[in-house]
């Protein structure tokens, strides 16, 4: 049996992240041009994001539509919110599997900025 590729998304996880995505109805009278399909256009975004190549190098013949799509709905997601959304989601549900392994987690607080410096005095960098 193959082995998915990274940007692949199956059923089950689908059936997680499509209820968090935004619903975009058509305008009735100029309904313009139809959306790309939003599992497609996730599996575009994963795929710029695991290989690294810039969104207008995404290949066409992919299906996952153009980079600029992709881009446009990562943008149009950040903004609804969808990645916390989807974090806390699949968090949630490794927690119920009691699929978590918190014996190699680090915590690391040092992405908070100090403004004012440290209570004892000394100043942050």
């Amino acid at each position: 049996m193959a082995r998915p590729k990274p940007w692949e998304i199956d059923d089950e996880l689908w059936a997680v992240i499509e209820p968090l995505l935004p619903r975009v109805e058509r305008r009735p009278r100029h309904p313009g041009r139809k959306r790309h399909p939003d599992r497609l256009v996730f599996q575009g975004i994963l795929f710029v994001l695991h290989t690294g190549i810039t969104w207008e190098h995404l290949p066409q013949e992919l299906g996952f539509g153009s980079g600029m799509t992709c881009w446009r709905r990562l943008a149009e997601w950040t903004e609804a919110d969808v990645w916390p959304r989807l974090h806390q989601e699949l968090l949630a549900k490794l927690r119920g599997a009691n699929a978590l392994d918190f014996s190699r987690a680090a915590v690391d607080g040092s992405h908070i900025r100090a403004i004012k410096g440290a209570q004892d005095g000394t100043k942050s960098c």
